[in-house]
């Protein structure tokens, strides 16, 4: 069996499409395509980032850059492509590339409290849960977990 190579690069509007695929696969309330687009070209403060398979997106991520904080705003890898290191490989790419490009130091997400993939995905990278938000959830209603990664 051949390894598969994949390809981390920076999200492009020609991404947006498979993008919305890939959130409705993955969540409960996904983003429309138009909300991906202007994230994409419209939010001087937004990073995204793909990870493409030949030219097929399988995974991507993306967060807010304000000040010296990144708030990561998604991350979801396509269910065929999960278990393969591909969320981690995803999440250090951005991380790096935020760090080196952006000056962030320290980020922030929410995840849903029951998605322990997400959860140990987060936890192996070094964020640790510092809160709970109530309700942040809906479709179902459900806690976030607020995790930091912070410079030390």
């Amino acid at each position: 069996m051949r390894a598969q190579r994949f390809d981390i690069r920076e999200a492009v509007r020609a991404d947006a499409a498979e993008i919305a695929e890939i959130e409705k696969l993955c969540f409960s309330s996904p983003w429309s395509l138009e909300n991906i687009l202007r994230e994409i070209e419209g939010n001087a403060l937004a990073r995204y980032i793909v990870c493409a398979a030949g030219r097929r997106v399988v995974a991507y991520a993306g967060l807010w850059a304000v000040l010296n904080e990144g708030h990561i705003t998604n991350l979801a890898v396509h269910p065929d492509f999960r278990r393969r290191g591909v969320g981690a490989a995803v999440l250090e790419a951005l991380l790096e590339r935020t760090r080196r490009c952006a000056g962030l130091t320290d980020f922030t997400l929410e995840v849903r409290a029951s998605n322990d993939a997400a959860v140990r995905l987060y936890g192996l990278a070094g964020f640790r849960a510092e809160g709970r938000r109530r309700g942040y959830y809906t479709e179902p209603l459900e806690d976030a977990i607020i995790m930091w990664l912070r410079k030390e």
